[in-house]
């Protein structure tokens, strides 16, 4: 049955609220944006057709209570909410409250993001359709006696993860039966300070994997498909920074044979939507399955950029019961795609965030050229949240052409006030084992030391530079004796 959708409540904030807002715009759908009180004045609150305050800054007094999202919803009569991601995009409760206050969530529904927010649910459940897994436990680890019992089946180096983590938080390495019993403590301690479930498994450790996630869509008809790959393995703090489609490891073989499992991953949590899932691929090729997120992904513009499609007018289409409007043999990749995340941080000091205002705010403009942001020229960068200024976009005919396109972007991308990401990005880009495709999800532990030694020589040079215009001033300056 369809369930047209006119008035779409976006329960996010900055570049993702205001990428969804456009979307909206564009197929006639009203909007209404929720902001807190430091975001009174963001892009997405200007950009929709209603706004509602709905608290302090700190996330659990705004953007993560559900009670004043869904009024909100409700006192503006919209008949559907837009998670975005981060906040409560992939919470089940708040699932469940949106469908059960009669307002359609714009996302799978809470049984499956119950299943797949769980890496240990979401284990098992791809395990019944024989999708491919990293040795590890199957269970909770109950006491250390029995983490020693695995970690000697498996052999080090091994990793402790939380079962209802993400992000690298409640994540160990442990190289040898030594460290396991105060690693398996911490990641316990640290699982369940973040989540609230102290619950934590055990995995082989995979020292050198390329970490790749695969786009996929599935419709109330019962239709799955997947739109290809993203390679992102450039990241810091187990996060992203780089990403693009499609990736350089991929045979075309090996890429109908992960977007396949990633199709059943899909239908082994009766999803609906679109999704991903992440797997890791290790030197010899071979990939497992990493997990899936339920929502929709920050590195979602190459997978556009490639395929021509809007995955969140594709979502809001989906919501209200139509069938995806392709099959899986009339999708086609188009040139090569590269995205950067410019974060206000400071990349050579192991980037830390770096708030402040935004003095100067120009972003590049070019064929090619997308840039998804939620910030202005004058704006602060708060303390509250990811310190996410915006996305920056290049799509190529190939992937050399992309790559030349990214670094010209970042030149010209100028932001003044706060450190960015940009030139970690543009050295990252231009590294010549990027550039090869030989990289793995350690580059940047790998290659830091020669971009801060690229860093300081900069500063350097422009401090000699500085130097020397200060003496060719101060020549200028000395007036001659006129007296003789």
């Amino acid at each position: 049955m369809i369930r047209p959708i006119h008035k779409v409540l976006v329960a996010n904030r900055g570049e993702i609220a205001a990428r969804i807002i456009r979307t909206c715009r564009r197929l006639g759908l009203r909007t209404v944006a929720v902001y807190s009180d430091v975001d009174r004045e963001s892009p997405h609150v200007v950009l929709a057709d209603e706004a509602v305050c709905i608290g302090a800054p700190p996330s659990r007094e705004s953007y993560l209570n559900m009670n004043k999202i869904i009024q909100a919803a409700r006192d503006t009569k919209s008949d559907a909410i837009h998670p975005g991601y981060g906040f409560l995009s992939e919470n089940d409760v708040f699932a469940d409250a949106v469908a059960k206050a009669g307002i359609t969530f714009i996302g799978p529904s809470a049984h499956s993001m119950k299943i797949m927010g769980n890496k240990l649910a979401a284990k098992k459940a791809a395990k019944e359709f024989n999708i491919p897994m990293v040795p590890g436990s199957d269970d909770a680890i109950s006491d250390i006696k029995e983490a020693k019992k695995i970690g000697t089946q498996i052999g080090f180096p091994l990793l402790i993860k939380a079962a209802a983590g993400g992000g690298g938080k409640g994540m160990r390495i442990v190289t040898n039966e030594s460290e396991l019993a105060p690693q398996v403590e911490r990641a316990m301690s640290e699982a369940l300070s973040s989540f609230g479930d102290g619950s934590v498994f055990i995995e082989k450790y995979v020292a050198s994997p390329r970490h790749i996630e695969i786009q996929v869509l599935a419709d109330q008809q019962g239709n799955t498909l997947h739109l290809f790959e993203r390679e992102c393995s450039i990241q810091r703090r187990h996060q992203k920074i780089v990403e693009e489609a499609p990736s350089s490891l991929l045979t075309s073989e090996k890429r109908n044979q992960m977007g396949n499992d990633a199709i059943l991953v899909a239908k082994s949590c009766g999803y609906l939507g679109a999704g991903t899932v992440e797997f890791l691929v290790d030197e010899n090729g071979n990939h497992y399955f990493l997990e899936m997120n339920t929502r929709l992904q920050v590195e979602h513009p190459v997978t556009e950029m490639i395929t021509g499609l809007d995955l969140v007018e594709l979502q809001i289409r989906i919501a209200e019961g139509h069938p995806i409007p392709f099959q899986q043999n009339d999708l086609k990749r188009n040139g090569h795609a590269i995205e950067l995340r410019v974060y206000a941080e400071n990349a050579a000091e192991g980037f830390v965030p770096s708030t402040g205002n935004l003095k100067k705010y120009r972003v590049p403009h070019g064929e090619g050229i997308r840039v998804d942001d939620g910030y202005r020229e004058g704006m602060d960068i708060p303390i509250h949240y990811d310190p996410m200024i915006a996305k920056l976009i290049a799509h190529a005919p190939t992937r050399i052409e992309a790559i030349e396109k990214m670094k010209m972007a970042i030149d010209q991308y100028e932001i003044d006030g706060v450190d960015t990401t940009l030139e970690f990005g543009k050295f990252a880009i231009t590294h010549p084992d990027f550039i090869a495709g030989i990289f793995d999800t350690n580059f940047v532990s790998k290659h830091m030391s020669e971009f801060t030694q690229q860093e300081e020589e900069i500063d350097r040079t422009l401090s000699r530079f500085a130097a020397w215009l200060f003496e060719k001033r101060k020549s200028i300056l000395v007036l001659p004796n006129l007296k003789n």
